[in-house]
């Protein structure tokens, strides 16, 4: 094979590398896009007149189902990459607001003043929410 050819080869097969890559990158962040909106939408939001889950668990009134579901809501936001800012932080953040629900779940003194504070929706907004 000529010079030429192996270049042109190995140029071809970089190409695809990197475009199988990119397209990797794209279906991943749809994926953790995808969780991040579902588990805001089912547990941090609610139709006017009726309190959203979180809201139902810092006031006590959150039923065990309600609880085993938002546990198992955090445990996939958990897993995902912030859309915008740090992973560290956010790892550090998700897996606090875990914590605390499974606290809450478990009935731990203590654990509404820790998830109050970990359920600061303006302290993720600022940071990985995009614009």
């Amino acid at each position: 094979m000529k010079k030429e050819n192996k270049v042109r080869l190995k140029n071809c097969v970089a190409g695809v590398f990197a475009a199988t890559a990119l397209v990797w990158h794209l279906q991943a962040a749809d994926a953790n896009e995808e969780i991040i909106k579902d588990v805001m939408k089912t547990y941090h939001k609610a139709p006017k007149g009726v309190d959203a889950v979180y809201k139902k668990a810092i006031d006590g009134t959150a039923t065990p189902d309600e609880l085993k579901k938002l546990v198992a809501a955090y445990q996939k936001l958990a897993t995902t990459k912030p859309l915008k800012g740090d992973a560290t932080g956010w790892k550090d953040k998700t897996s606090k607001l875990l914590a605390a629900a499974q606290a809450l779940e478990k009935g731990t003194p203590g654990a509404v003043a820790q998830y109050k504070e970990a359920v600061n929706c303006k302290a993720c907004h600022s940071v990985y929410k995009p614009n």
